[in-house]
């Protein structure tokens, strides 16, 4: 029990000595004002870290979540701002848009017998040209709902507003654990990334399961492509510009090895 707990033992332990040293520093570190506002700064990429786990525990990568967000971001402001389209129209059809994507690159990773990181590096350089191809320049997002979703907050003990960025963020982070551990696609992910020889003996379809590890990836970029627009006002096509390499340490920060 306790080597298999060992990586996450490892993880809270860093993570306490580093909170208690920031609190050596400075005493306002444990307000709850400065942990909501972290929850809020860094939603996008807590929600992005969720999917790339479950790719990292395939065994596979994936290069292609920070192009996602720009993506995202430019094609809602294009959207929204020149199209004339509801931001409530505009979410579901780019989380559709994003899911497939995801699926044809996991697609092509099993059929194709390529290397995820290929894949997903040939991705990231179609989305972000794409992207290009939108708009070079920032557009700005102004709508009534992106205004309400960008104040939307819940106060906590401690004089602290709690966004629902944040609050979302958190969710994700409480589904992923949920879907890892407790359901069959979580077990499946593991007996791919253990050893997929072993798992398609043991009537594991690969494929499909491959298939469905890049949908969730670069659904949830999606998401956070959305949430990333929300928290900027915008869409940019550089946004979201080394955030895979971010997503991928704070994943093996968080205790998963990079080889599945």
């Amino acid at each position: 029990m306790i080597k298999r707990n060992l990586p996450l033992m490892i993880t809270l332990a860093v993570f306490v000595l580093g909170y208690l040293y920031c609190l050596t520093q400075f005493p306002g570190f444990a307000s709850t004002r400065v942990i909501c506002n972290i929850l809020t700064d860094n939603a996008f990429l807590g929600i992005i870290a969720v999917g790339m786990t479950f790719v990292i525990l395939s065994g596979g990568i994936d290069l292609s979540v920070g192009s996602v967000i720009a993506f995202t971001g430019v094609f809602l402001a294009k959207a929204i701002g020149f199209w004339g389209i509801s931001p409530l129209v505009a979410f579901p059809l780019v989380l559709v848009m994003g899911c497939a994507f995801g699926a044809f690159m996991g697609l092509l990773i099993d059929a194709l017998k390529i290397p995820a990181f290929i894949i997903t590096l040939a991705g990231m350089f179609f989305l972000r040209g794409v992207s290009y191809l939108v708009s070079e320049e920032s557009i700005p997002i102004n709508h009534p709902v992106y205004d309400a979703l960008s104040g939307l907050a819940w106060t906590i003990p401690g004089g602290a507003r709690l966004s629902a960025m944040g609050l979302l963020m958190l969710l994700v982070v409480i589904g992923g654990i949920f879907m890892a551990h407790r359901t069959r696609f979580g077990n499946q992910v593991y007996a791919i990334g253990g050893n997929a020889t072993s798992a398609n003996l043991m009537g594991i379809s690969t494929r499909s399961t491959t298939i469905r590890i890049y949908m969730l990836s670069t659904g949830l970029a999606t998401l956070a492509g959305i949430v990333f627009s929300i928290y900027t006002q915008a869409g940019y096509a550089l946004a979201g510009v080394g955030v895979e390499l971010d997503a991928i340490a704070s994943v093996v920060i968080g205790g998963t090895l990079l080889s599945g």
